[in-house]
């Protein structure tokens, strides 16, 4: 849903996309070789609002062999919070909840606490395996029963499944000793500190409890249940750099709360709330945590924003571009933004270049690239704004696509672009 700030954390990217408007366009003929084609774009009547979705069409030819420059604005779907508009925001000394109060207008202040299911995704075996530690204890979930693991040699223990029960094991370095089956579904817990998570390759600190419980498919996969506070110390640094603006962090911790509590109302599974991926919202465990995002969490501790008396769907995306789009729901509205360009970041206003092969590889039915369509835009910011609904034509068929499809495919920043089309100079003939 939501995207981390590119280029200063982790470089992937959530958080997904739609809108409408459109302008008729005609292409300026007969130009020099190798010149530039634009479309020719007819002013929007006088008596059309801003973000009125437009249908006319806008066409750029591509004849022969040709570049396709796309510029757009923005990093991601562009919906409630922009994370580089909270950084300029705060750059003017703007505070932390008016930030919230701008990109979530209609909404109220309300508390949020307890705790959260976090789907581990990297652990991807069949147990849940932990460095050996004093202090861990192993509690049935079905019994809410609890062991303390006895000060036997292990450099690892681990839960794994003996049918509907969890068997407790060991080991040395060699083979997997039991210790016990305990009834049900299990989870380890500590009281001196972290618990060490054996990945695939790697091992990560997690705070709270580790369960291992089934999918519902048979398959048992890895839980963290931690703290709405702790888990926010594993996510925040993730989503925006710590050092960023104070001000700024915290309006990320207020939206990463909201965001979480509200996945927990509407959870993504009956064993868990919400993964750790940028399809939910990016979270490390201890590993990541940092002193000042932690200070920034801290200074709006267990805040977060309500609609209807409930936690709010606080999307968000690394940068709007300017201009923000209009989400599912009424708080997550379109809006003109004065901060997302304030800092100046490269994704205010990004170019990129395809050849029209490569259009033609990822939409083989359309043949050779004949011409591009824009036929429907959200009517908000330049260009008209997001694309809608577009088209590749070809000499053999035609792909009709939103916005959002190309993004993806092309691997742009957002819907929000607009091309111009280059004819490639062909080389000397060979003798």
């Amino acid at each position: 849903m939501l995207s981390n700030v590119p280029g200063e954390t982790s470089p992937t990217m959530s958080r997904p996309r739609h809108l409408t408007r459109t302008r008729t366009a005609r292409l300026l003929l007969g130009v020099a070789a190798g010149a530039m084609l634009l479309p020719v774009l007819p002013a929007a009547p006088a008596q059309a609002d801003a973000g009125e979705p437009r249908r006319a069409v806008e066409t750029w030819l591509t004849p022969g062999s040709t570049a396709i420059t796309l510029t757009g604005h923005g990093f991601g779907h562009g919906h409630g919070l922009s994370q580089y508009g909270a950084q300029g925001a705060a750059q003017q000394g703007v505070p932390w909840q008016q930030i919230v109060e701008f990109y979530y207008p209609g909404t109220t202040w309300g508390a949020v606490t307890g705790t959260i299911r976090v789907l581990i995704t990297a652990d991807t075996g069949r147990d849940v395996q932990v460095v050996a530690r004093p202090g861990i204890e192993v509690r049935s979930l079905q019994r809410n029963r609890a062991w303390r693991l006895p000060q036997l040699p292990a450099k690892k223990w681990r839960l794994v499944a003996a049918g509907d029960d969890t068997r407790v094991q060991r080991t040395t370095g060699g083979a997997w000793r039991t210790w016990r089956t305990v009834p049900g579904q299990a989870e380890l817990s500590s009281n001196r500190g972290p618990l060490t998570l054996v990945l695939p390759g790697a091992r990560r600190d997690y705070r709270g409890t580790l369960q291992s419980v089934t999918s519902g498919q048979g398959r048992r996969q890895t839980v963290n249940r931690v703290g709405m506070e702790a888990y926010l110390r594993g996510v925040v640094p993730q989503e925006v750099p710590a050092l960023w603006e104070p001000a700024a962090v915290s309006a990320q911790s207020v939206a990463a709360r909201t965001y979480a509590a509200f996945e927990r109302s509407h959870p993504a599974a009956g064993h868990y709330d919400l993964c750790d991926t940028t399809q939910c919202q990016v979270y490390g465990g201890m590993d990541v945590e940092h002193p000042a995002a932690t200070a920034a969490i801290r200074a709006t501790a267990g805040r977060g924003v309500f609609h209807d008396g409930r936690p709010a769907f606080t999307q968000f995306s690394a940068s709007n571009g300017g201009h923000s789009s209009a989400g599912s729901m009424p708080y997550l509205v379109a809006q003109p933004d004065p901060y997302d360009g304030v800092s100046g970041h490269q994704y205010s206003t990004w170019t990129t270049t395809v050849d029209d092969t490569q259009v033609e590889k990822h939409w083989p039915a359309i043949g050779d690239l004949t011409s591009i369509e824009v036929t429907s835009r959200d009517g908000n910011g330049d260009w008209g704004g997001r694309v809608a609904d577009m088209a590749f034509v070809g000499t053999t068929g035609t792909a009709r696509v939103d916005g959002d499809t190309v993004r993806s495919t092309l691997g742009l920043y957002s819907d929000w672009f607009t091309f111009s089309v280059t004819p490639r100079q062909k080389g000397p003939a060979r003798q």
